[in-house]
């Protein structure tokens, strides 16, 4: 297939493509006639690519990944990206129990809940938020909207 073959395959421009094989990323298309010809080992390793930035690496990382030869060293390397993307689900898994928690919080300003507050004090911990135990005094006679 075409560079812009293989580019739109993944929503990509061509000069992305191209990018990623000057720096080593990807294996550098066979030349059919002056221009770049893909197979499918080339869907591959952009699919490689995508997901690993998906996950967080840079582009440098992606390529210090591809270059490691033997399990153990690729090992070695995934572990500490596997233990980054744990660190960044818990990160996120917080900023959503914020999320719900000033979604269903009846209080008309947030940001004077004490459980909300409690958390945002306390970044480290805080109540579980899933249990609305949002208390707003002014308001505490107002059904939740």
């Amino acid at each position: 297939m075409s560079i812009g073959e293989l580019a739109e395959r993944f929503g990509l421009a061509p000069h992305v493509l191209r990018h990623w094989e000057a720096m080593g990323l990807l294996v550098p298309a066979a030349r059919v006639n002056g221009r770049r010809r893909y197979t499918r080992d080339h869907t591959v390793q952009v699919m490689t690519i995508i997901r690993a930035k998906a996950g967080g690496m840079s582009l440098e990382q992606i390529r210090e990944l591809l270059a490691i030869s033997g399990q153990a060293g690729r090992r070695e390397f995934l572990q500490r990206q596997h233990a980054e993307l744990e660190r960044r689900l818990q990160e996120i898994a917080a900023s959503k129990a914020l999320i719900e928690h000033i979604m269903e919080c009846r209080a008309d300003d947030f940001t004077r809940c004490p459980d909300y507050r409690r958390v945002a004090e306390n970044a480290a911990g805080g109540p579980n938020l899933h249990e609305n135990t949002c208390v707003a005094p002014e308001h505490s006679r107002r059904p939740p909207t």
